[in-house]
């Protein structure tokens, strides 16, 4: 974004956008939010130039089972529910599964083995462990493929993400995926719509799932909430999930 361009967008002078810029001016609290919203700076990374800049941070990052968030858990649940018989999880902003609603825990119950978990389910490790769902995601390259560079894109874009940074070096390292994986590819598009067809025995699953995120929210954790919810491809589909929720 250029100078010019930010300047109108955040209502600032140009001459003051350069001298800031160049280090000849020293920004206020005010004007740090200021640009932070005109540039659309995760919450996390607003709090991290406040920090920059000599101020304090100005989002909390309050923890999903607080008191205070009660009425966020209460909304969270009821669009969990709404899913049924379909699968749909929570996950914060390292793929990790806080919570989730029956379905999800009776598919993929279906498909793997819950004993043999270890630590927080996490989405991705899932996909790519040999040991976990791919070998049950019949269009596994597809699919992995558009999530790596989804999480190569978060590892490094705006303030690097070291959690996740060890998660893609993690499953990397797993047998079997290819090499070109592991640069960041921005010539590949985001798919928006990624089909998952799940197959074990005779029975298949077709689906496609979208993300929801809490665009108000004002504290940190919320804004990085993930709300994944599968939705059928076909008649297959609904009816052997109907069957598992039987």
């Amino acid at each position: 974004m250029s100078q010019l361009a930010l300047a109108i967008e955040a209502d600032v002078s140009p001459r003051h956008i350069c001298f800031i810029e160049t280090g000849r001016a020293r920004p206020s609290r005010e004007m740090v939010l200021l640009l932070a919203s005109a540039l659309d700076v995760p919450l996390r990374e607003r709090n991290a130039l406040l920090l920059a800049a000599g101020y304090a941070p100005a989002y909390r990052e309050t923890h999903l089972d607080s008191p205070e968030l009660g009425a966020v858990r209460t909304a969270l649940q009821a669009i969990l529910r709404q899913q049924e018989p379909h699968p749909a999880v929570v996950m914060n902003r390292s793929w990790d599964i806080l919570t989730s609603n029956g379905a999800a825990t009776r598919f993929f119950g279906f498909l793997l083995d819950p004993a043999s978990a270890a630590g927080p389910a996490n989405v991705i490790r899932m996909m790519f462990d040999p040991d976990g769902l791919r070998p049950f995601v019949s269009n596994w390259e597809e699919v992995a493929e558009a999530l790596i560079m989804r999480v190569h894109r978060e590892a490094v874009g705006g303030a690097p993400d070291e959690a996740t940074a060890r998660l893609l070096e993690e499953v990397l390292a797993f047998p079997g995926v290819p090499r070109r994986w592991q640069r960041l590819s921005l010539e590949t598009p985001l798919i928006p719509v990624i089909p998952v067809n799940f197959r074990k025995g005779s029975k298949t699953f077709a689906y496609f799932s979208t993300v929801t995120t809490l665009g108000t929210a004002q504290d940190v954790t919320l804004q990085e909430l993930r709300i994944e919810c599968f939705f059928p491809m076909n008649a297959e589909t609904q009816r052997n999930a109907e069957e598992l929720a039987l």
